[in-house]
């Protein structure tokens, strides 16, 4: 039965392909499922560093602002058309450095003052984004590196360097949460930590991991933006959270832990894009593509979180 469920999503993807398949063509086609995979990638990132602080049942909001830091750092840090400064791919490494710092003070924050998770990041997002926003330049800096845009540009076998790096990440993630004590840790936190506290586990090593996890996941996100569309912008980052969110939970990662893992959430992911690339296909209306996409997610959690609807208080 276990077994079944783990494998919805992945029915609903295969569902969703062969029905845009049999409404357009032109969606079955080699080129259209390239493009399907380039626009998963950013999302596939942000999601990849989210899965770990899900599964110990916490939430991480700083998202978009972390992804925007990380994209003014990248861009006035390596060689661009605004500033004089140039670390060379040390900038990329910077990034990532300035969402991981974020993470850790949200997991200190949330550890040791007691806050909940929700309140702290939702202030991280505010707080990284006012941080964007001060970085910026007087006028868009241009990333002149072709290292960093050439990720997104060059194509080996159809597909950009940024998909290959995704795929790379991936399956080091998944390794980390399915052979390593701290994926072990993060799952039985999110199932009972209180538990694992009497049990004299130190549990707050392992949340604190996966705050910094995700923050460098989502400066990482940044990062890959700045190759895709080639300039720092404060609001890269904007539009990432909810739908990274929504991924997570219609591939199975629940929002009340222990449940779900990495390769459930970028199954969400692929679910989410294709989706969204199908409806464009077959010429459905943008101003109904919204909502018919926030029907198939309603649906998509409903079905696959109704035998634990008691288990997880979904229903009060």
């Amino acid at each position: 039965m276990k077994r079944l469920q783990s494998l919805g999503p992945v029915a609903a993807l295969a569902g969703l392909a062969l029905v845009f398949g049999l409404a357009e063509p032109n969606f079955a086609s080699l080129a259209n499922g390239q493009a399907i995979f380039e626009s998963a990638v950013v999302p596939a990132v942000v999601v990849i560093g989210l899965t770990f602080v899900l599964l110990q049942g916490s939430i991480d909001l700083s998202v978009e602002g972390v992804a925007s830091l990380a994209n003014i750092v990248l861009s006035i840090l390596i060689v661009n058309s605004v500033t004089p400064r140039d670390i060379g791919l040390w900038a990329v490494p910077a990034a990532v450095g300035a969402g991981a710092l974020v993470g850790l003070l949200n997991g200190l924050v949330c550890i040791w003052v007691r806050m909940p998770s929700l309140i702290v990041t939702l202030g991280a997002w505010l707080m990284t984004a006012g941080m964007a926003s001060l970085l910026f330049p007087a006028r868009q800096p241009q990333i002149l590196d072709a290292r960093i845009t050439g990720l997104a540009i060059d194509k080996h076998l159809g597909l950009s360097g940024l998909v290959y790096l995704t795929v790379a990440l991936a399956l080091v993630a998944t390794a980390v949460e399915r052979t390593t004590r701290f994926g072990r840790m993060s799952r039985a936190i999110g199932e009972n930590e209180a538990v694992l506290r009497m049990s004299g586990i130190r549990v707050n090593r392992h949340r604190l991991a996966a705050f910094v996890i995700a923050g460098a996941g989502y400066a990482l996100a940044g990062v890959f933006l700045g190759a895709q569309i080639g300039v720092g912008n404060p609001l890269a980052g904007t539009g990432l959270l909810f739908p990274a969110i929504a991924a997570c939970v219609v591939g199975g990662t629940l929002l009340s832990g222990g449940h779900g893992g990495v390769l459930q959430s970028l199954v969400g992911v692929l679910i989410l894009v294709t989706l969204r690339n199908g409806l464009i296909q077959v010429g459905a209306n943008p101003l109904l593509q919204s909502a018919l996409e926030g029907a198939v997610i309603i649906v998509a959690v409903a079905a696959s979180t109704w035998h634990l609807r008691r288990k997880v208080r979904v229903i009060k």
